[in-house]
């Protein structure tokens, strides 16, 4: 049986899809070691594989509330803080794996240490890629989304000096693409489908496009009215109570009913007094609610979007990053939803409405929902990392 090791960040849109194909490796009678954040621990020992911790090492951990807002937006900071963590991790890393001898490392696209270490140590490789894969083709699709983040990233005379950082400790890398991106001799799984996925016939046999991954609800949504609509910006980016409170007064006295989750970031007791038809949850099981949903007010965050789909759930989008606008945009360009590029309330009632009024983008949503369904899934990714390890 094989030897196989993951590497991911702390973030849930990032870990969650790969639980499955922890679990199937597992049943097969792998061993998986899987290095994370103690945030991540019960989640990923409960899929079977033994939790390494990051915690100590990652410079992200140890950003002021106020840094940690510009990862993601400040491209140059945030691959200085990659840089940082990947080095931090280096004699960890690199004397574990000389110890466990892995077949095969398989690291979340962000998760830099991870391809880094396979690099330097000659550990065959195998990419998680929980967005959009990315090539020269799908870049030109993704307009202002992906495309523009990654151009940015390779002329950024910053990312130079964190390159060399790395080039000093041994890792041979030529610029920043050498590792957040994948060329066609790169084996990725890719948690969406083919037709989902922009340029995906641009894309070599190496990559499997495996499909989103979802998991059972923990419970059941009652759905009161007629229609139900889901309002939720996401876990990380989502304190924006001027927002929500704007939704509340569009949405308040109409025929919906609305479930809104904000997170963390706010409390819910300052709301205030609601509207009967509207109900706000720090948290909510998004699955449960989407399975009963009509429409999804959403961040165009790739796991929410690809959930709300696979439910043949239309959406409303209103991208926060590079990242975002490129999911948006793709949703756009197959009709299942509408972006929106203002935060007002009425906006998102109007085109809510004009969603729920005319049947092609549900329809659209279903025939996006149908490729999901038909892809390969955890299995399929499984059989990609074997065959990895089996060269």
């Amino acid at each position: 049986m094989s030897k196989i090791v993951f590497f991911c960040i702390p973030a849930h849109g990032h870990t969650n899809p790969t639980l499955g194909v922890v679990r199937e490796l597992v049943s097969r009678g792998h061993e998986v070691w899987y290095y994370s954040y103690n945030i991540m621990r019960e989640k990923i020992e409960s899929a079977g594989a033994k939790f390494i911790s990051c915690d100590d090492y990652d410079a992200e951990q140890k950003l002021s509330a106020k840094d940690s807002v510009r990862v993601g937006k400040d491209l140059a900071f945030s691959a200085k803080v990659l840089v940082d963590t990947t080095l931090a991790l280096d004699d960890k890393v690199c004397s574990q794996m000389e110890e466990l001898k892995p077949d095969c490392i398989v690291a979340d696209s962000m998760a830099l240490w991870g391809k880094a270490a396979s690099l330097k140590l000659g550990i065959p490789f195998v990419s998680s890629t929980t967005t959009f894969a990315f090539n020269q083709h799908s870049a030109k699709v993704m307009k202002q989304g992906i495309g523009d983040l990654f151009k940015m990233l390779i002329s950024m005379p910053k990312t130079a000096k964190q390159v060399k950082r790395l080039k000093d400790k041994g890792y041979p890398v030529k610029n920043i693409l050498d590792i957040i991106g994948n060329d066609d001799n790169t084996h990725t799984i890719v948690y969406t489908s083919s037709g989902f996925q922009p340029c995906s016939e641009t894309f070599s046999e190496k990559f499997a496009f495996v499909g989103p991954s979802i998991r059972n609800a923990d419970g059941k949504t009652e759905k009161k009215g007629d229609k139900l609509i889901y309002i939720s910006m996401g876990t990380v980016n989502n304190d924006m109570m001027p927002f929500y409170k704007a939704c509340i007064s569009a949405f308040g006295g109409t025929d919906y009913q609305v479930v809104m989750s904000v997170g963390s970031l706010v409390s819910v007791d300052d709301f205030g007094e609601l509207p009967e038809n509207v109900s706000v949850f720090s948290y909510v099981d998004q699955i449960a609610v989407l399975e009963q949903a009509d429409a999804f007010v959403s961040h165009a965050g790739m796991n929410s979007v690809s959930e709300s789909l696979y439910f043949e759930v239309p959406l409303v989008l209103l991208p926060q990053t590079a990242e975002q606008k490129g999911v948006a945009e793709r949703v756009v360009e197959l009709g299942a939803g509408i972006k929106l590029d203002k935060l007002d309330g009425e906006s998102v009632l109007s085109a809510v409405k004009q969603i729920l009024n005319d049947g092609t983008y549900k329809k659209n949503a279903e025939k996006i929902a149908d490729g999901f369904k038909n892809c390969p899934g955890a299995k399929g990714a499984a059989d990609k990392i074997i065959q990895v390890c089996n060269g």
